[in-house]
């Protein structure tokens, strides 16, 4: 099986990625990552079933929908929520297929009326959504929040989970990635060891939180599960030529696409000055820069026009279009596989072997 976790920065968010069999499930998809969770996709060689909101988030957009428009997977969200354009209600005890595996669908409401936690198929995992975090859990004074049903959800659904199962939340603002069963058991402090409910209330009754701050926008456009009001804004796409956002969050451009666009973009070979006029040759109109001087030449380009780099293997120039990116440059590529690919394919070099 494949798992990633994966993290947007500005809300603190964890999505998960899981694979098998060809076949993948996305676990609260952010709207803003839906780009590179495409690329991790195409480079896993994966098909997205479904994606799956632990509950209507109030602090950032689901990828839901844009994740439909793009691979047509499924949307699965709590049936309780009774949100639009689910096509995949969910209630406890549903099973979400992908490849050879499941997830087990547990309701464990309390932080929202229509929390959910998914359990894998063997009960070494659960994603727990805002429902239980490490050493803490989500809040419980709006979206229909409740501290004694969160109190019951979490014991019952989650923390009856066998010791080891590892649990992994939608969000973590400290930057800590996983737990345990066993471990939330002895050392989380709200819901743990010896606190009854009346500890738990009077707790998650006095945190006197200001609400999210992105709370107005993100609970109507998740109840939409992420459609943007009006006509959606495209996912932004260079268009100068056909290229391939990586996982890296680099950009890459095939051999032969670059053949033929090569008069709109300034190539920028980074390898050193001998390699240039080794056996692999050069592109015609190739300027050597090598990335060791790269950011001392920089000005010499111009920050109008499309960059690709272009190095052996395609390794030096995914850096060198990395310190183009921070130096300013919105257009730039790299090429996919380097001169070694090039020279594989066939195609012409302005300096032959010497």
């Amino acid at each position: 099986m494949i798992f990633r976790q994966l993290y947007d920065s500005t809300s603190s968010t964890y999505t998960y990625l899981l694979g098998d069999s060809g076949e993948a499930l996305l676990i609260d998809p952010v709207y803003e990552q839906v780009p590179r969770d495409l690329a991790l996709l195409q480079e896993l060689g994966l098909k997205l079933v479904a994606t799956l909101d632990t509950h209507v988030h109030a602090d950032h957009v689901t990828g839901a929908w844009r994740m439909h428009q793009r691979c047509g997977s499924r949307i699965a969200l709590s049936a309780v929520a009774n949100a639009e354009l689910v096509d995949l209600p969910l209630r406890h005890g549903d099973h979400v297929e992908f490849g050879k595996r499941y997830l087990t669908v547990r309701a464990t409401p309390g932080h929202t009326n229509g929390c959910l936690t998914f359990v894998l198929d063997d009960k070494s995992m659960a994603f727990t959504g805002d429902s239980l975090l490490i050493r803490g859990c989500g809040r419980t004074d709006f979206q229909q929040g409740s501290p004694q049903q969160l109190f019951e959800s979490v014991r019952e659904q989650i923390l009856s989970l066998p010791d080891d199962c590892l649990l992994y939340p939608a969000h973590d603002y400290r930057g800590i990635t996983v737990s345990s069963v066993g471990e939330e058991k002895r050392f989380n402090p709200r819901l743990g060891g010896d606190v009854d409910i009346g500890d738990f209330s009077g707790y998650m009754n006095n945190l006197n939180l200001p609400h999210p701050k992105l709370m107005t926008v993100a609970v109507p456009a998740n109840m939409r599960c992420g459609q943007p009001e009006g006509e959606a804004p495209p996912i932004e796409t260079p268009d100068w030529a056909p290229l391939t956002l990586r996982f890296s969050g680099v950009w890459e451009i095939e051999p032969m696409a670059l053949l033929e666009h090569a008069s709109d973009a300034q190539i920028v070979d980074v390898r050193e000055a001998p390699e240039f006029i080794d056996r692999l040759g050069h592109l015609q109109g190739a300027r050597l820069m090598p990335l060791s001087k790269l950011m001392e030449r920089v000005d010499e380009l111009d920050k109008q026009k499309p960059v690709v780099a272009v190095c052996r293997s395609g390794a030096r120039s995914a850096q060198a279009c990395v310190l183009l990116s921070k130096a300013g440059f919105t257009q730039v590529a790299n090429l996919a596989g380097g001169m070694l690919r090039w020279k594989v394919e066939g195609l012409p070099v302005a300096a032959e072997p010497v």
